[in-house]
């Protein structure tokens, strides 16, 4: 995978996590405070879209995961 699949496999799995504890409808129900969590992904997500600067992406670069550069070669 590359770091852009990761970075969509990471946010997708922390917002579900996150309103799965956030929502009252959920069994797994915790706090409403969890919901910031989901906003803080999604507004993330928003500013990588516009900047293409994403924290995660640095990370996972350093551990050795391909850009999606080095997978069109």
């Amino acid at each position: 995978m590359t770091v852009e699949r990761y970075i969509r496999v990471f946010a997708g799995s922390f917002i579900l996590i996150s309103l799965l504890l956030g929502a009252p409808a959920s069994p797994l129900y915790v706090s409403s405070w969890f919901l910031w969590f989901t906003a803080f992904v999604g507004a993330n997500l928003l500013q990588f879209g516009f900047s293409n600067f994403c924290p995660m992406a640095l990370i996972l670069r350093r551990l050795g995961v391909r850009d999606v550069t080095a997978c069109a070669r």
